[in-house]
């Protein structure tokens, strides 16, 4: 094994990013992407590894790097073909937000364990925010009995087509539907649903809804509460919206059409940059007990995307020397709500 970091999806701007920041601390990066030009546009001095991902993944398992990052949507696809091709002893993260890419990853448990591989998907901002503002404000043993979580990007719009990647992602968490967790087990729900107005520690007012990403599934693990909500600003505002996102989802598993969206949607182009909307990135989540004790908490951070790959690379950089252990799991679980601040987060809590 060697002590390479992989970089899946290189010329995107999060895999970009990520290279940048990790050759400045000194890592030894590997680019890998399908296009060899833009690779070395990235990163000019970094070893290139070029191909589909069937190519990229049949390297993989020859050449077995310390880590692999994944930045390649839709997770639900790219998440169990990457990790799966991974060999004994190689590490894999990923910046999904997809609920079902979770769910497939986390089925992989006792693989990865036995054979000294840890899995970490949802190392980015939404489910890395509030998971961490999560685990922070549960400092008692008793287990709760009502959690919500909020994800608020601010992020900045680079010109240019929106990308197939990125496109597919959307097309799966429409496909993926609203999810809910009620007495303790995962239901579908309405996306868009549970809505509510909130106001930042900054005095932003933002509308939240349930769309039933990766924050639910990181949300019910760390805390046990039988009800759950995983909420996000990146749900339609516009109430008719929101109620058509059922039936949205529901044309979309029409044969042929989610190809066909995805396809679409790729080519939709920004002409020009766009500043983030707001100052702060924001984590919420309001914890209820048994007992009637209510708890509220925010953490805050920059820009959405740049929170994103402070994530990864931490998260990347940990895994490298070592500090992670086998198995499949969401960042915070694994490293602490600690994980957050050392990507560039800070605790609010308000209660």
């Amino acid at each position: 094994m060697t002590g390479e970091i992989w970089v899946l999806g290189a010329t995107g701007r999060v895999g970009r990013e990520a290279v940048e920041r990790l050759r400045r601390s000194g890592a030894e990066v590997v680019v890998a992407g399908r296009n060899r030009e833009r690779l070395t546009e990235v990163s000019p001095d970094a070893r290139a590894v070029t191909g589909s991902l069937d190519e990229v993944c049949a390297r993989l398992a020859t050449e077995a790097p310390a880590v692999v990052i994944n930045t390649v949507g839709p997770f639900a696809v790219t998440a169990p073909q990457v990790a799966r091709a991974c060999p004994p002893g190689t590490h894999y993260v990923d910046v999904s937000d997809e609920l079902s890419a979770f769910e497939l990853l986390h089925g992989m448990d006792r693989e990865a364990a036995a054979t000294g591989r840890t899995l970490v998907c949802g190392a980015g901002f939404g489910v890395l925010a509030t998971e961490s503002i999560l685990l922070h404000l549960l400092a008692v043993e008793e287990i709760p009995s009502r959690v919500r979580v909020d994800a608020v990007a601010s992020v900045a719009i680079e010109p240019g087509a929106l990308g197939e990647a990125l496109a597919a992602t959307i097309v799966h968490a429409l496909l993926d539907g609203g999810r809910e967790v009620r007495q303790g087990r995962t239901v579908r729900a309405r996306a868009g649903g549970a809505a509510e107005r909130l106001t930042t520690p900054d005095g932003d007012v933002v509308t939240t809804a349930s769309l039933g990403g990766g924050e639910l599934f990181a949300a019910w693990r760390a805390s046990g509460a039988p009800s759950v909500i995983g909420a996000s600003a990146l749900a339609p505002a516009n109430p008719a919206v929101r109620a058509a996102l059922p039936a949205i989802g529901g044309v979309l598993r029409l044969p042929g059409l989610a190809g066909f969206a995805t396809r679409r949607l790729a080519r939709v182009t920004t002409s020009t940059a766009k500043e983030r909307p707001r100052r702060s990135s924001w984590g919420r989540a309001r914890v209820e007990w048994p007992s009637g004790r209510v708890r509220e908490g925010w953490l805050r951070t920059g820009e959405g995307m740049t929170f994103t790959v402070g994530a990864v690379t931490e998260v990347a950089q940990r895994l490298a020397k070592g500090e992670g252990r086998p198995g499949a799991f969401t960042p915070a679980r694994l490293f602490g709500p600690e994980v957050a601040l050392a990507a560039g987060a800070e605790f609010v809590v308000t209660d």
